[in-house]
């Protein structure tokens, strides 16, 4: 199926924000600009429109602490490890944070502590799979695609303690 896929950049009180949509689903939410087709409006996004203001709705919900979880319809793009992981980062509940060997461990492969981080990195749903949410074992950030200081802001919205 051949699908038209368009993004949607808004300004959010963490910076734009990034949303790329098609008519069965939201396909990415990022930081940064992709190569996808950019529209102005969310009246030239056709039957991704619904997606796209259902997105932008929860993610400002989210960063003004008034929304928990995400319900907006996903259409997750990747190998069937990295679907598992990211899977498990939507089971890690608001305010609790998982270390890397804990989310192998989640998966049943424990001695795959590497490649959960490599499969965290390349989350395509930013804040809605809440990659943030895994810091290292000893408490430290570890690392985040969308950098440090966003993942602090994401852990403190959150009140989720970690070693800076």
């Amino acid at each position: 199926m051949n699908t038209e896929v368009v993004q949607f950049k808004f300004e959010s009180e963490v910076g734009p924000i990034y949303l790329e949509a098609s008519e069965t689903g939201l396909r990415g939410c990022h930081l940064e600009k992709q190569k996808t087709p950019q529209i102005k409006s969310l009246n030239e996004a056709g039957a991704a429109k619904k997606y796209l203001a259902q997105a932008q709705t929860e993610i400002t919900e989210y960063l003004d602490g008034k929304r928990k979880k995400f319900s907006v319809k996903l259409e997750i793009i990747g190998t069937d490890f990295q679907k598992n992981v990211w899977q498990q980062l939507q089971q890690i509940p608001f305010g609790k944070s998982v270390s890397y060997k804990e989310l192998a461990e989640n998966i049943n492969n424990p001695k795959a502590v590497r490649a959960v981080g490599t499969a965290n990195g390349r989350n395509n749903f930013c804040i809605i799979i809440p990659c943030h949410r895994v810091i290292a074992a000893d408490g430290t950030l570890g690392g985040y695609s969308g950098g440090l200081p966003f993942k602090k802001k994401l852990l403190n919205l959150e009140k989720i303690s970690f070693k800076d």
